[in-house]
């Protein structure tokens, strides 16, 4: 079972990431929204993969209808995954929300 700690270490483990409040719960940030928790014991992702992993685990993965008009948010039950998986996810939304390219050292 992840945790909201496992989120923040994992998301400030990435360069580039910052956190801050949104909506009064903590999140962070690539050049966008990469992360937040909804609330307790759930976070927002970003995930081009929204609509077939709610398929395959409603009960871990989901959405509100206030994430409708924004196809990639996805909410995840921290008590339905493990860290590993919940790294990928991350690893994902860090890339949607627009993660720094590396820069080329022979530039």
């Amino acid at each position: 079972m992840a945790t909201e700690e496992d989120v923040r270490r994992i998301c400030l483990d990435l360069p580039g990431v910052s956190e801050r409040l949104s909506w009064g719960q903590p999140a962070w940030f690539a050049k966008t929204l990469m992360a937040r928790i909804w609330e307790d014991g759930v976070v927002t992702v970003k995930s081009d993969e929204r609509e077939a992993l709610a398929a395959m685990e409603p009960d871990t993965y989901f959405w509100t209808p206030h994430h409708e008009q924004s196809p990639k948010l996805l909410l995840i039950r921290l008590e339905g995954i493990d860290v590993d998986e919940l790294d990928e996810l991350l690893q994902e939304s860090y890339r949607i929300a627009g993660a720094p390219h590396p820069t080329n050292p022979t530039k």
